[in-house]
């Protein structure tokens, strides 16, 4: 198969359009080809393509911002000679000065999946920029690692934020290329767009599914190790709202999570008896770890490992945003008093808990708060929000 940057590369009549214009790039580290080499690198070499602006977003062009509300600057390509403009930086949205730059804009971002991962809310500030300053946008698709499923409670009005880009589920089930024409429609942006598509592209083939097992995983950003992680992402990711560490400073970030004042093995006991319906399709293994950095930096936390891989993994049952709000639940059932949620800014959002940022909503907190709310309760909330979205995602489908 083909991603839309191998295409546009192999394909002189995919890029024919783009001939005399100035072209930019909005890009991340694992935006690269089939052999590896970034994207960058790969279209400045085209000898019809004129390369003249490249844009970053959240943890830089380069990657190399490790955690949230760390911000990049803007330079200058020190190969390539071109302005590098951070979406992660002073600005979230692109300024009038740097859509100057260019006609054409051309995405080419690994994606996760999942609401929360801001690639998504970037690709819609750009939309909206460029519908404003009468640019084209062209997304080169790439795969959703985490396939096709959908799950988790949809994003109620007012909550919309820089992880929160609009009313869709936690794990949305779309490539960006797809996402892109949804945003279009949904909040009617009269812009010029285009997806390069993928060729032989089948998210529902074992073993990979919404990843090619002939594609090698490069990390989007600096937590996003594998394909294990990016499958749990759609739970663990609320650990980000939570004292728990989600395993920063560790080698499987947001993959694990655990503190050193919870009994792990006792966590995973009560998840399998409040609710062991939702733990199909993945294993929990207890594991003990220390920080490096981070949240319980140097000390010994007790923990649980969510493995959605090997033997046991089923794609269609695992249930990630279930099995993290399961965690939960299972600790406020042992420790009704353990101080769960943690108060601070979450993405420059002031004056909300973070977990509710993170979900769109103070529904999954409310769950687990509240004394005698079951696995059923949360069903009958999220059970209409993943129906209604695979009903409206269908016209959206490439693939």
């Amino acid at each position: 198969m083909k991603f839309g940057i191998d295409r546009l590369l192999t394909e002189p009549s995919l890029r024919a359009p783009l001939k005399g214009k100035r072209v930019a790039l909005l890009a991340h580290p694992a935006s690269v080809t089939s052999d590896l080499t970034h994207s960058f690198d790969a279209l400045a070499a085209l000898d019809d393509i004129d390369i003249t602006a490249a844009f970053g977003p959240q943890h830089g062009l380069r990657g190399d911002k490790q955690d949230n509300m760390m911000e990049s600057p803007d330079f200058t390509d020190p190969v390539h000679g071109v302005p590098v403009f951070s979406l992660y930086g002073e600005v979230r949205r692109p300024t009038g000065q740097s859509m100057g730059t260019f006609d054409v804009i051309l995405i080419d971002m690994q994606d996760l999946g999942c609401r929360i991962y801001t690639f998504i809310t970037t690709l819609l500030y750009m939309l909206e920029a460029a519908a404003e300053h009468g640019k084209s946008v062209w997304v080169l698709d790439r795969p959703n690692p985490a396939g096709r499923p959908v799950e988790g409670l949809t994003l109620l009005p007012g909550w919309e934020s820089f992880v929160g880009a609009g009313p869709i589920p936690m794990r949305h089930g779309l490539t960006l290329g797809e996402l892109g024409q949804w945003f279009i429609d949904h909040y009617k942006i009269d812009v010029d767009y285009h997806v390069v598509a993928m060729e032989g592209y089948q998210p529902d083939a074992a073993p990979g599914y919404g990843w090619p097992a002939d594609r090698l995983w490069i990390n989007p950003s600096p937590n996003a190790p594998n394909i294990n992680m990016a499958r749990a992402y759609a739970g663990t990711v609320m650990l980000e709202g939570t004292t728990l560490s989600e395993g920063r400073g560790t080698t499987r970030p947001l993959e694990i999570f655990g503190a050193p004042d919870i009994d792990a093995r006792a966590v995973i006991a009560e998840m399998r008896r409040f609710a062991p319906q939702w733990l199909t399709g993945c294993t929990l293994r207890e594991i003990w770890f220390e920080p490096t950095f981070h949240k319980h930096v140097h000390s010994l936390c007790h923990g649980v490992h969510i493995h959605a891989e090997g033997a046991a993994y089923d794609h269609q049952a695992f249930r990630p945003w279930r099995v993290q709000a399961l965690a939960f639940k299972a600790i406020r059932s042992l420790y009704p008093d353990y101080d769960l949620w943690r108060d601070f800014p979450y993405e420059y959002e002031f004056g909300k808990l973070a977990i509710d940022v993170i979900n769109g909503g103070p529904g999954l907190r409310e769950w687990v708060d509240r004394d005698g709310s079951t696995a059923d309760e949360l069903d009958a909330v999220t059970g209409p929000d993943e129906e209604a979205w695979v009903t409206d995602r269908r016209p959206y489908l490439l693939y």
